[in-house]
C-alpha cells in the first residue's frame, strides 16, 4: 500500500491547542462495522456503550520533562529532546543544532550541568549527563514538558497535569498515551460501577511516534522501537475476561502495539522488552475487541494501525465525518471508539 492511501485533509483550526476544562467532556465518535452508521457521543457516555465484564486496558506510562536547552562551546544554541533514559545518567536524544556536535564535545545546559556527546546512531545522539542528584531526579525540576510539535505554544503549568493520565505511574515516556487523557476519576468510578474492569500495560512512548513516513511504499518504512511490559497479572486478567465472554478494549494504539507484540500465535504471554512492530492493513489484530483512540495525523503509522483494525475506507469515512462535524484533533482533541472490520468470506 502507498502512504498517500492514508491521506486526508484537515483544517488547521481543528488541531486542538489546549485541553478542554474537563477530561471526559471530549466528544466520542463511535465507529461500528459497516454498514452501521456513526454515532456522535461524549467520552462520559462510555459506561453505557460497554458491558459488565468488559476489560479496559490502559497504558500507565508517565511523561518525563524531556526537553532541555543549552549551548555548545562555540556558542551555538542546542535543543535536546530525550528519547529514552539509559543507565548511568545517560540518554538517547534528538538534538536541534545548526551543526552536529562531535563525540567528546560538551553542551552547557541552561538549567545547570553539562551533557557530553558520546556518539550518534540512526539519527539519535548518545549523551552522558553531568548533573546533580542523578538525571531522572534532576529532570523533574530542570526539564520542560515535550508537547507535540503540532501544539504551537509553550507548555504552561496546567500542562504538567493535563498532559499526564490520572493513572500515570511508570516514568519514561516523552509523549503521552493520549487516549487515556480523556479519563478522570469520576469516569473510572462510573465504569467500575457498570461492572467494567480495568488493567494496565506499560509502553514508554518515544518521540518516534511523531516521525513521518518518508517512503511511498509503506512496507519499506522502518518503524521506531519502544520499550514495553505486559505483566503476568494482565495476561491472566485478559484470559479470565475472555473465558467469561467479556471483551478486551484497548485504550490507545500503544496498548494495541504492546498486546500484539506480546502475543504469539494468538496467545498473549507476559513480556518485557522492545517492540518495533508496524501494524498496517493486511495485518490482523487479534488481541483486542475494540479500540478507543484519538484522531491521528494524515499518512501516519498510527492512522495505518487503526485502518488495519477497522478498515481503511471505514476509517477515512469516519475522519471525513469528524472534520465535517468539527471534532477536535490530535493529542488534546476528541476520541473515537472503533469496532473491528467485519471479516468477509
Amino acid at each position: 500500500m502507498k502512504k498517500s492511501d492514508f491521506h486526508y485533509d484537515l483544517p488547521a483550526e481543528l488541531i486542538a491547542q489546549v485541553p478542554l476544562p474537563e477530561r471526559s467532556a471530549s466528544r466520542l465518535l463511535v465507529v461500528p462495522p459497516t454498514p452501521e452508521p456513526f454515532a456522535d457521543c461524549c467520552v462520559r457516555d462510555l459506561p453505557g456503550l460497554l458491558q459488565p465484564g468488559d476489560l479496559l486496558v490502559f497504558n500507565d506510562t508517565r511523561v518525563i520533562p524531556a526537553r532541555l536547552f543549552g549551548q555548545k562551546a562555540t556558542g551555538g544554541r542546542v535543543e535536546i529532546l530525550i528519547e529514552r533514559l539509559l543507565p548511568g545518567d545517560e540518554a538517547r536524544a534528538q538534538l536541534g543544532v545548526s551543526k552536529p556536535p562531535r563525540p567528546g564535545s560538551r553542551i552547557t545546559l541552561d538549567a545547570g550541568g553539562e551533557a557530553e556527546v558520546l556518539g550518534r546512531d540512526a539519527g539519535f545522539y548518545h549523551l552522558r549527563f553531568h548533573v546533580p542528584n542523578g538525571l531522572p531526579t534532576w529532570l523533574e525540576h530542570a526539564g520542560r514538558l515535550p508537547l507535540p510539535p503540532y501544539i504551537q505554544r509553550t507548555p504552561d503549568a496546567a500542562d504538567a497535569a493535563r498532559y499526564q493520565t490520572v493513572f500515570a505511574r511508570e516514568a519514561g515516556a516523552v509523549a503521552a498515551p493520549t487516549a487515556g487523557l480523556h479519563f478522570d476519576d469520576a469516569l473510572l468510578d462510573a465504569l467500575r460501577a457498570r461492572g467494567v474492569e480495568v488493567g494496565h500495560i506499560t509502553l514508554h512512548v518515544g518521540a518516534g511516534t511523531f516521525q513521518p513516513v518518508r517512503v511511498e511504499d509503506i512496507a519499506e518504512h522502518r518503524m521506531h522501537s519502544e520499550w514495553f511490559s505486559v505483566a503476568p497479572a494482565l495476561v491472566e486478567h485478559v484470559r479470565e475476561t475472555r473465558a467469561r465472554g467479556g471483551r478486551v478494549i484497548a485504550v490507545g494504539t500503544t496498548v494495541v502495539r504492546a498486546l500484539e507484540s506480546a502475543s504469539h500465535e494468538g496467545e498473549l504471554q507476559p513480556f518485557s522488552g522492545e517492540t518495533a512492530i508496524f501494524i498496517y492493513p493486511g495485518y490482523r489484530i487479534r488481541s483486542v475487541d475494540a479500540l478507543l483512540t484519538n484522531f491521528h495525523l494524515p499518512e501516519s503509522t498510527l492512522l495505518m494501525l487503526v485502518s488495519a483494525f477497522a478498515g481503511r475506507e471505514r476509517i477515512l469515512a469516519a475522519y471525513e465525518h469528524a472534520v465535517s462535524e468539527r471534532y477536535r484533533f490530535f493529542s488534546y482533541g476528541d476520541a473515537m471508539l472503533l469496532w473491528p472490520e467485519q471479516e468477509t468470506a
